[in-house]
């Protein structure tokens, strides 16, 4: 019943659709959201709790068959996991489902964690995430392995393109700032999965693919940069050029009663939009220098401060 360990939610900051490019992303962990592997009790069974086990037995089923067929470089010890599972195993877990902030990528941190007989050393970071990636796609059909590592690690981390991926450390929050990183929330799941085959798909266009990634590529890694740089006041200016880009491109990805709000911060210059993640639902990512006032302004909305700035 020991080994609870927790693992975090994750925000992909920058790179949605950039990185499906081969372009670059900036993630870290967000420890607000997190997820443990632990047991039912008797006297008191937590909602969600059987529905966990039974899904945790169907991801049994497909390491078993994952590990038959060759499929993982890594050995998962599924004889101790199934009789844990029998025991009343579950993952008990804040982080909302299809909200893009890495629910299942958690579950799979911890299974890996837990179960692994012999772990891959934390340096090597494109092995560790190639097979959490065919550990997710049970999940989603296909996956980055992206949101399992940073789960697992526990580290922000740079990605310059599908080859390399750095652990680093971001600048610290200004704490006296009246800027900040927020997360809005639609209070709907979105499908990851439809969105990115309908973002491939527009890609077949040359035109949409060329400015994608001329375009959106070159404003995403100057977000990075002036991120990373703790050049907070020029970052929210760029990421309006994000967020016109998204509203003019990526219309589909943005839930429509959600369009308003995110033309609103474009016309008044208080608040910029950007997509957290595929989009479509789940939580939207906010960029602010004044976010006492952007709280004003999207008064009906619930607000959450990921950085301040």
């Amino acid at each position: 019943m020991n080994n609870e360990k927790s693992f975090p939610a994750k925000i992909l900051l920058f790179g949605e659709y950039s990185i499906v490019l081969n372009g670059k992303g900036l993630a870290i962990p967000y420890p607000m959201f997190e997820g443990k592997l632990t047991f039912i009790r008797n006297q008191q069974i937590p909602a969600n709790s059987k529905d966990s086990n039974t899904e945790l037995k169907s991801f049994l089923e497909y390491i078993k068959n994952s590990q038959k067929n060759n499929r993982l470089s890594i050995k998962i010890d599924t004889t101790s996991m199934e009789f844990d599972i029998d025991q009343g195993l579950y993952f008990d877990s804040s982080i909302p489902q299809g909200f893009g902030v890495g629910s299942s990528g958690a579950l799979v941190a911890a299974i890996y964690d837990r179960y692994a007989v012999e772990k891959i050393k934390t340096e090597d970071i494109l092995l560790l995430k190639r097979n959490f990636a065919k550990l997710e796609s049970h999940f989603h059909g296909e996956s980055s392995g992206l949101d399992p590592l940073i789960s697992y690690l526990n580290k922000p981390l740079k990605i310059n393109g599908k080859n390399e991926i750095n652990c680093i450390t971001v600048p610290e929050e200004n704490r006296e700032g009246n800027g900040a990183i927020f997360l809005l929330s639609t209070n709907r799941p979105h499908k990851t999965e439809h969105l990115v085959n309908l973002f491939l798909e527009k890609c077949l266009q040359p035109e949409f693919k060329n400015l994608c990634e001329e375009q959106l590529n070159a404003i995403n890694n100057e977000c990075i940069d002036l991120f990373l740089g703790n050049q907070y006041s020029k970052l929210v200016n760029v990421v309006k050029k994000v967020s016109i880009f998204q509203f003019q491109h990526f219309l589909p990805m943005i839930p429509k009663l959600f369009q308003d709000i995110w033309l609103e911060g474009l016309e008044t210059n208080q608040y910029f939009l950007k997509l957290c993640g595929a989009g479509g639902g789940g939580f939207i990512l906010g960029f602010t220098h004044d976010f006492e006032l952007t709280k004003k302004l999207i008064s009906n909305h619930h607000l959450r401060i990921i950085y301040k700035i």
